[in-house]
C-alpha cells in the first residue's frame, strides 16, 4: 500500500509520474510501424485528412468518391459541393489485388449477395459459393457496384477490417457508413481510386 503521506510521495512526484502515464498513448502513437509477419504495418493516422476535390476531378456532376489507398479512407462531394463526408475504409489485402483508376456507379445494391470470385475460391477453398443478403454477408448491407467487375464499396460486418488491408479488391465501410454514402452516392457518381 502506498503512503500518500511520506514525505517521499508528494505533489510534484504525483504530477511527474501521472503526466508519464498519460503521455504513454500519445508515444505508441508515434510509432511509424510495426512488425506483423514479417512485414512492416504502416499506421497512418495523421495521413486522414480532409482534401478538396479540385486535384482530382474536372467538376462535380452526378457528385465524386475519391478513395486514397494509402490513407484508407473515401473522401465524398455531392455535386452542389454542400455536402463532404470522409470515411475510415478497408482496402486490398496485397498490390496485385488493388486497382487505381477511374469508375463509376453503375448499381447501387440496398440487398447485396455475395458470391466470392474464382481467384477468391483458389486462395480459400473452404469459403462457401454463395451467401444471401444479411448483416452477417461479406459485402454488409449495402453496396455500390462499380464499372470494374467484381469491384465494389461496400460495408462489412467484421469491424475489424477498417482502417486495414483487408480485402480482396473491394472497398469496405462500416455498415452505417455504406448506408449514409448508399443515400448520397447515385448511378453515374464518378469514382477515383488512388
Amino acid at each position: 500500500m502506498t503512503d500518500f503521506s511520506s514525505p517521499k510521495f508528494n505533489r510534484r512526484a504525483f504530477l511527474a509520474t501521472s503526466a508519464s502515464v498519460l503521455a504513454a498513448p500519445a508515444l505508441a502513437q508515434s510509432i511509424d510501424g510495426s512488425e506483423q509477419d514479417g512485414q512492416t504495418v504502416r499506421r497512418n493516422a495523421s495521413s486522414f485528412r480532409a482534401l478538396d476535390w479540385q486535384p482530382y476531378f474536372d467538376n462535380l456532376r452526378n457528385g465524386a468518391i475519391l478513395v486514397d489507398i494509402t490513407s484508407r479512407a473515401l473522401h465524398y462531394w455531392d455535386e452542389s459541393q454542400s455536402t463532404y463526408k470522409l470515411y475510415p475504409t478497408s482496402v486490398p489485402l496485397s498490390e496485385d489485388l488493388t486497382r487505381r483508376g477511374r469508375t463509376k456507379v453503375v448499381v447501387k445494391d440496398p440487398e447485396p449477395d455475395w458470391r466470392p470470385t474464382p481467384a477468391m475460391k483458389v486462395r480459400n477453398p473452404d469459403w462457401p459459393d454463395y451467401m444471401p443478403p444479411g448483416p452477417d454477408n461479406p459485402l454488409g448491407i449495402r453496396a455500390l457496384h462499380l464499372t470494374w467487375a467484381y469491384y465494389r464499396i461496400h460495408g462489412t460486418h467484421d469491424t475489424r477490417k477498417i482502417g486495414r488491408r483487408s480485402s480482396n479488391g473491394c472497398i469496405g465501410l462500416y455498415n452505417e457508413h455504406i448506408t449514409e454514402l448508399y443515400d448520397l452516392a447515385k448511378v453515374g457518381t464518378q469514382v477515383l481510386l488512388i
